[in-house]
């Protein structure tokens, strides 16, 4: 599913996080089946899932504890396993600002080997939106500046 910018997109080198992340959080908790990750996955068209732990700070806030991708789903289907989002989840999460030059977490992509990061909030640093690697490949698509 594409989703061509209508307005000028950024060019990589001139692109921040904020110009291409996505701000919309799809998430569950740890104890959540392969089977229903599968199917929210394909319902909401999405790639990954964060999975939320139970709260560990003051406020009483769910923290993201890990990410659950697409390849690691299909870990999962080729071992025949039954698996929960708990087992299947990549750590560390790594984390970025949406004012990070988007070359610079293109950098901690590649250098970690992962295809998501979670992009939070400056001030209070929870979760805002998510980066994917289809993010940064629509910048490279249509970046024009």
């Amino acid at each position: 599913m594409s989703r061509q910018r209508d307005i000028l997109t950024p060019s990589l080198k001139h692109a921040t996080v904020g110009d291409a992340m996505r701000d919309s959080i799809i998430s569950c908790p740890p104890e959540t089946s392969a089977t229903k990750l599968a199917r929210t996955m394909a319902t909401r068209g999405v790639h990954c899932l964060f999975v939320m732990h139970s709260p560990q700070d003051e406020a009483g806030r769910p923290y993201v504890w890990g990410i659950v991708s697409d390849l690691d789903l299909m870990r999962a289907a080729l071992r025949g396993d039954e698996e929960t989002a708990d087992s299947l989840a990549s750590e560390p999460v790594i984390t970025v600002k949406p004012a990070m030059p988007l070359i610079q977490a293109v950098e901690l992509m590649v250098k970690n080997a992962v295809s998501h990061l979670v992009v939070v909030d400056p001030e209070t640093l929870r979760p805002v939106g998510v980066l994917a690697t289809t993010d940064v490949a629509e910048v490279l698509a249509w970046g024009e500046r």
